[in-house]
């Protein structure tokens, strides 16, 4: 039996590591299950970039294998590796300062909105519960409910409900953007000579961007919560919260 030449391991190995592929792959001859060993491509592919590629592939590899490890989750792109914690919610990335939550595939920590909040999504016009990962109703429900006339205004109610949550919570989310640009335009600003340190707008900005965060995920948990007893104490320190940071 004729083993692949090295040409051929080379290709064979430069395709594996492009398509991510490379990790557990096996010998291409079919009756060989033997897996090269990292020496072995080092010695195979000389290009420094598809190496490159290949070391990312290890890590990639090697985080998803350790149940306390995972990405930072910042959209706009981190390659920081973040330790998980034993409540939810990560320190600060430390090379982006973005906050994941480890619990869910939310982007970002979404306090006070647990995961089971983030992930209960609701049609605003037939008012139907489901889960927006797997798509399936969120509880059993009667088929015929929203062809029932007493369940008409209710579900009329509901609607009108959804949408004034839901315009506040997109409306906090423009305006932390809105401090994040401004931020950046202080930074910015600050690096021009003669001007004064303006460190303490930064700070304000900061925790301007903080505020409009909790207020945004505020609005998610008030939606769900709305008839417990403590919601009256949490809609006033809602309140305070979004009377102090509009001023701000």
């Amino acid at each position: 039996l004729l083993l692949p030449s090295q040409p051929c391991w080379r290709e064979y190995l430069t395709t594996r590591i492009e398509q991510n592929m490379v990790v557990n792959c096996t010998c291409p001859i079919s009756e060989c299950r033997a897996q090269p060993t990292t020496a072995f491509i080092y010695s195979i592919v000389s290009s420094k970039e598809i190496i490159a590629k290949y070391e990312k592939a290890l890590l990639r590899g090697y985080v998803e294998c350790c149940s306390n490890l995972t990405w930072c989750t910042n959209p706009q792109g981190c390659d920081q590796i973040l330790l998980k914690d034993g409540f939810g919610y990560g320190a600060a990335c430390s090379k982006c300062s973005w906050i994941s939550c480890f619990n869910c595939n939310f982007p970002e920590a979404h306090y006070p909105a647990s995961c089971s909040h983030m992930s209960h999504m609701t049609c605003a016009k037939c008012n139907h519960g489901f889960c927006w990962r797997c798509l399936k109703p969120w509880k059993p429900t009667h088929k015929d409910y929203y062809n029932c006339s007493a369940m008409v205004s209710k579900a009329a109610w509901q609607e009108k409900r959804f949408q004034d949550y839901n315009e506040r919570c997109t409306f906090h989310h423009h305006a932390r953007e809105f401090a994040t640009s401004l931020r950046n335009r202080v930074s910015s600003i600050r690096e021009m000579p003669k001007i004064r340190t303006l460190t303490f707008v930064l700070d304000a900005c900061k925790v301007l961007e903080q505020a409009r965060k909790v207020l945004a995920y505020s609005c998610v948990y008030s939606y769900y919560n709305q008839d417990t007893d403590s919601m009256d104490i949490v809609e006033q320190q809602i309140e305070s919260l979004e009377l102090h940071t509009n001023a701000l």
